[in-house]
C-alpha cells in the first residue's frame, strides 16, 4: 500500500479487477437470472439498464432495495457482454432519498453508524465498477437517491429534474456518502451551499455547478442510454484503466497521478484490445473490441 494514498485500500479492489481485465464473452456462461422485486436488470446489448421500482415511495431506498441493488452490481460486473450501465428510477422519481422507516427508530450512535456503513458500502460497489455507470434523472433525485447518482460516473437529467441533500431538513446529515462525493463533484463552495441549506436545484443550475453532465433533450432515460451506447463501443479493458486513473489521483498530487497514469498506460498498452484498435486505425474500419 502507499502511504500517501489514503483510499487505495479500498480502491485496490477495482484496481486488481481493472489489471486482469474482463474476460472474453465466451470465457463466461450466460447472466445469472435473479428475480428482483425492487428493481428490473435488463440488457439491451453491451448496456445494461437497472430501473428502480418503488414508484409508489418515489423510489426510495429501503434495506431490501439497497441489497438488491448489490446484488445487481455484482451481476453487471460478472457479465462480460456489459460494458456501460445505467441507472434510472419508475415514475416521477429517479429516487426520492432513502425511506424514512428505514431509521425512524435508530436511537443508538454504533447502529446509526451500521446503517450508514451499509448504504455506503453499496455505494461504493456502484462506484467500483470497472465499466462507465451513468444515472438517468427524471424527477427527483434527493437524499439517498442523489447518493445514488453521485455514485455513478456521469449523471443524465430532464429538464424538469429536481436534486438535492435535503437531510438537514430532517436534523440529519448525509449518510450514503453524501457529504464526501458532492464536495469533490463540485468543489467545497458549491456543496457546502446545498448542504447547510438543504434546498433543492433544478436541472440548469444543476448543470451550470457540475453536478450533472448533461441535460436530456428528450426524457433523461433515452439520453443516458445515447450516452452509455457512445461509451460501450470503446476497448473495456481501456474504459475500466481509464476510470481507475481518475479516481487513484483524485486525492494525489499532480506528480503522483502522472506516475499512476504511466502505469496503466504500459498495463494497456500490452492488452489485445490495444493492439485490435491500432490495427483497426491502419486499416480504416471499427475496432472489435474483446475485452482482453
Amino acid at each position: 500500500m502507499n502511504p500517501e494514498d489514503p483510499n487505495e485500500e479500498q480502491r485496490a479492489s477495482a484496481e486488481e479487477r481493472a489489471r486482469a481485465g474482463r474476460p472474453a464473452p465466451e470465457d463466461e456462461g450466460e447472466t445469472v437470472e435473479v428475480e428482483f422485486e425492487h428493481l428490473s436488470l435488463e440488457k439491451r446489448g453491451h448496456v445494461a439498464l437497472l430501473t428502480l421500482e418503488r414508484e409508489a415511495s418515489l423510489n426510495t431506498l429501503d434495506a431490501a432495495l439497497l441489497l438488491e441493488l448489490a446484488t445487481a452490481f455484482d451481476l453487471v460486473e460478472g457479465d462480460a457482454e456489459v460494458r456501460a450501465l445505467v441507472i434510472t428510477g419508475s415514475g416521477r422519481a429517479f429516487a426520492a432519498g432513502a425511506d424514512m422507516h428505514s431509521f425512524a427508530d435508530v436511537r443508538d450512535g454504533f447502529a446509526g453508524r451500521d446503517l450508514a456503513l451499509s448504504g455506503q458500502d453499496v455505494m461504493n460497489s456502484l462506484a467500483a465498477l470497472p465499466l462507465p455507470t451513468i444515472a438517468a434523472i427524471d424527477g427527483f433525485a434527493l437524499g439517498g437517491g442523489l447518493e445514488l447518482a453521485l455514485a455513478c460516473d456521469l449523471r443524465v437529467a430532464s429538464a424538469g429534474a429536481m436534486l438535492g441533500l435535503p437531510e438537514v431538513t430532517r436534523g440529519l446529515i448525509p449518510g450514503f456518502g453524501g457529504t464526501q462525493r458532492l464536495q469533490r463533484l463540485i468543489g467545497l463552495a458549491r456543496a457546502t451551499d446545498l448542504l447547510l441549506t438543504g434546498r433543492m436545484v433544478g436541472a440548469d443550475e444543476a448543470l451550470a455547478m457540475g453536478l450533472v453532465s448533461r441535460i436530456a433533450e428528450a426524457d433523461a432515460r433515452l439520453g443516458a442510454l445515447e450516452l452509455a451506447e457512445l461509451c460501450a463501443r470503446n476497448g473495456p479493458v481501456a474504459l475500466g484503466l481509464a476510470k481507475e486513473a481518475l479516481m487513484r489521483g483524485l486525492d494525489l498530487t499532480l506528480a503522483q497521478g502522472m506516475e499512476i497514469e504511466a502505469d496503466l498506460f504500459g498495463l494497456v498498452v500490452t492488452t489485445d484490445d490495444a493492439q485490435e484498435g491500432i490495427a483497426a486505425f491502419f486499416e480504416k474500419r471499427d475496432p472489435e473490441f474483446r475485452g482482453s
